[in-house]
């Protein structure tokens, strides 16, 4: 969840670890600093041999956002090679000491670090027994004191970074800097991303490709237990037993213009304008209006596999998984085979039972979420098929999972997902229509979704049309301490999302709930201080969700309705409406309002919008 940058090449590498951080400040904000290797004249307790020019490291970090940590970097921070990193808080408080870079005693060592080392406290003890001495309450400390212990005279750094993670038990992705080896970067990836940028004459290393594409489009990721060592004119890469591996630099698609908001105030609500483009991107080559179906040869599957599968069970987490129940509910009405969604962080856990004859889709817009991730693994273990939905190419999903889809929805900055959600949404849409072909799904219904899937751009416009609207809206209701949302059948994963884009960037509490179970206890709540959202398609369940309002208002409830036609004002004393699709999509544009209302009330209430408390982009953490 935090972020990692590395520089080694010609240039001053202060600037470029500045800059490369403020891209990746959406996977961790809560600190942050840069460490170069620089040259110095005369003795140093971490320079190299002879009296001459020697190496030292220089280091800056703060408590707090990069462009505070920029104000203490001076303009001569001079330094050809270097590491830096932006936090979010795993082991002890935000605060300037525990900050990374790490520095081993002598100065001599520094490590940045993403992910959680399980055993830092059995190690923190043993290295305190041979009389290291440490200064922060983090785990990754005890990962520079363990390199240096093992890096005596004439050692080198590869092999001293190799032996210190053969004592590491949890997750890393890593990047080492040695003052008495300033010629190389040492970076390492378990469980948490890293990936190599390959420019000329210089190198770079991110967790992510958003702090790369300003200098390259060339990458290489790594796999997990691989490491390397980047220097100005190239690169090896290489596992923990010293094995050599081959690696095939991979072209990103992705513009530096990408990583800036457009003249719009924040991310979020770019990204949210950016979806009938991302839409059309996901849907591009995959409609086959010959025979009525989605083309999706990068299922690695044919006809004949996919009718062997018996039931489908898709995981994801946070909107990934609320997408996922959304891509259930139309795999069962199109493809009829029973679906069912379920939280990657639970399922891992529970021993669970694979099954030849099911059919599992991992989901996540990064293709690192590490719960995720996990769970494509025990799957594989136990011998099950895996497809992935993801956003990023080359992603540790993506390589993993048997087959699946690129959304092609493009980066997704804001912390908070919009345009990836709808697009996960879209693809399951593509998904269940493949389905559904090779089982039940007449020609003409067939070819009515495929003409509901190409009017959706079109109709995100018109609903983005009304923002001024939704934006009033949100300012009325963003005072209330809390929100219910509710829906029914299809309804209901749009109002999980809802709900849970309000609480991410407003920071107001809500709660969705299936509208039937109201009248089972949480019908309690409500009352005239606390409004709800009810969302209430144009299909076979509107007049019982129209009794659900009615118990709402009996109580002096305020309701805001997302539907397709205006409710009696009785019912309902404000609406959004939004244009009418096949019924089975009209989810994916009941959701598009809700992205629109959470925004403006966190504008309204004058939160961070793109960086909310507490969050943080790739979760590649526990």
């Amino acid at each position: 969840m935090c972020g990692i940058v590395a520089y080694v090449g010609s240039r001053d590498a202060a600037p470029i670890l500045l800059e490369g951080l403020a891209r990746l400040e959406y996977r961790g904000y809560d600190s942050a600093g840069i460490a170069v290797a620089a040259k110095s004249q005369g003795g140093s307790q971490s320079g190299g041999q002879g009296a001459g020019a020697q190496t030292a490291l220089k280091v800056r970090k703060s408590k707090g956002r990069v462009a505070e940590l920029a104000a203490l970097v001076p303009a001569r921070f001079s330094g050809k090679t270097g590491i830096g990193h932006t936090r979010w808080a795993t082991h002890g408080v935000p605060s300037d000491v525990n900050s990374h870079p790490h520095l081993d005693q002598t100065g001599r060592i520094a490590v940045v670090h993403n992910g959680i080392i399980e055993n830092a406290d059995e190690l923190r003890a043993k290295l305190q027994a041979d009389g290291v001495v440490f200064t922060s309450e983090t785990d990754t400390e005890v990962l520079g004191h363990l390199i240096a212990s093992l890096a005596a005279e004439g050692v080198e750094l590869e092999d001293a970074v190799r032996a210190a993670l053969k004592r590491i038990v949890g997750t890393y992705g890593i990047a080492v800097l040695d003052a008495q080896q300033p010629d190389r970067i040492v970076v390492a990836r378990n469980g948490s991303p890293i990936v190599l940028g390959i420019g000329e004459k210089e190198m770079f290393a991110a967790s992510d490709v958003a702090a790369l594409v300003r200098y390259t489009r060339q990458v290489v990721h790594l796999d997990d237990g691989e490491l390397a060592t980047v220097r100005a004119d190239g690169f090896s890469t290489f596992t923990q037993d010293a094995r050599i591996t081959a690696k095939q630099p991979l072209t990103v698609d992705w513009e530096e213009a990408t990583y800036d908001t457009a003249g719009h105030a924040h991310f979020l609500v770019k990204e949210i304008h950016e979806q009938p483009a991302s839409v059309e991107r996901t849907l591009s080559g995959r409609i086959d209006e010959r025979f009525s179906t989605a083309h999706l040869g990068g299922l690695n599957m044919d006809a004949r596999e996919a009718r062997a599968f018996r039931r489908v069970k898709i995981l994801g987490c946070g909107s990934a998984y609320y997408s996922g129940e959304l891509g259930a509910q139309l795999i069962e009405e199109l493809a009829r085979i029973p679906a069912h969604a379920e939280p990657a962080s639970e399922f891992r856990y529970r021993n669970p039972v694979i099954e030849a004859d099911t059919l599992y889709i991992a989901v996540s817009q990064s293709g690192e979420t590490y719960d995720t991730l996990a769970a494509v693994q025990e799957i594989k273990r136990k011998g099950g098929r895996v497809l992935g939905v993801v956003n990023t190419v080359g992603s540790a999903i993506a390589r993993e999972c048997d087959g699946g889809m690129y959304l092609h929805a493009g980066p997704e900055i804001s912390v908070a997902s919009t345009k990836a959600f709808t697009s996960t949404a879209v693809a399951f849409a593509l998904i269940a229509l493949h389905l559904g072909r090779v089982h039940d799904l007449s020609p003409a219904d067939g070819a009515r979704i495929c003409a509901g899937l190409k009017a959706l751009p079109d109709q995100i416009r018109e609903i983005l049309d009304q923002e001024k609207t939704i934006a009033d809206l949100a300012a009325k209701y963003a005072d209330h301490a809390g929100m219910m949302f509710i829906g029914r059948v299809r309804g209901y994963p749009v109002a999980r999302e809802g709900a849970q884009k309000l609480k991410e960037v407003s920071y107001v509490h809500a709660e969705a709930y299936p509208a039937s179970e109201l009248k089972h206890g949480p019908l309690a709540l409500i009352g005239p201080e606390l409004p709800t959202v009810a969302i209430v398609p144009d299909d076979e369940l509107r007049d019982k969700n129209l009794t659900a309002l009615g118990e709402i208002r009996a109580r002096s409830g305020p309701v805001l309705m997302v539907g397709h036609t205006a409710p009696d004002p009785k019912l309902a004393e404000d609406a959004i409406l939004v244009p009418k699709n096949e019924i089975e999509l009209d989810p994916i544009l009941l959701g598009i309002p809700l992205q629109l209302f959470a925004y403006y009330a966190a504008v309204a209430l004058e939160r961070d919008v793109d960086k909310p408390r507490n969050l943080a982009k790739s979760v590649t953490v526990e």
